[in-house]
């Protein structure tokens, strides 16, 4: 597997550009998903969550992130397109107390949660995609590999809440709202 380095930075593509940069760069062929480098710098923040209850399957700081094309797209048709990727970096939780009190924060990189929008049902049959989604699952300690066992085993149980959205948490993220 080749892991590409690219991001899309600042640009302007259109919804179906988007898809086709997506597919091209983030998903192979077969529709193995690769994580991009760099969304952090060149990609817009949805939101950020915070999973305090240690026994929760999510726990830890969550950020989000989308291409900058999508959240045009979305806050223009209140849908995500074809080949949006939606990146939920999960963060352990670091604490002190300061002299302005009991503080947390985001810590180490634990996991990051993917997911890219298909609506051309491209890789039926392939665990990995079903719902209009790709899902996948990359460990800090092995960011290249997909350690998902398939989006209804590893995914959909923690999506259920948010089938009404698109399997999306919406509510979290303020940049998708309109002013």
């Amino acid at each position: 597997m080749v892991l590409l380095l690219g991001c899309f930075g600042a640009s302007n593509l259109s919804a179906s550009e988007l898809a086709a940069e997506t597919y091209r760069t983030y998903v192979s062929s077969t529709g193995e998903i690769l994580l991009p480098q760099g969304f952090r710098e060149d990609w817009s923040h949805l939101g950020s969550w915070l999973v305090d209850d240690p026994k929760a399957p999510g726990f830890g700081f969550h950020d989000v992130y989308t291409q900058p094309e999508a959240v045009k797209a979305f806050k223009n048709t209140g849908r995500f397109p074809d080949g949006t990727i939606l990146i939920k970096e999960i963060r352990k939780i670091g604490s002190a107390n300061l002299t302005t009190g009991s503080v947390q924060w985001a810590a180490d990189n634990s996991v990051w949660f993917m997911m890219v929008k298909d609506t051309q049902q491209r890789f039926k049959g392939s665990s990995h995609w079903g719902e209009g989604w790709g899902w996948a699952l990359f460990e800090a300690s092995h960011p290249n590999i997909n350690v998902s066992k398939g989006y209804a085993d590893s995914c959909l149980g923690c999506h259920t809440s948010s089938r009404e959205n698109d399997w999306v948490f919406l509510q979290g993220y303020p940049t998708l709202r309109k002013p």
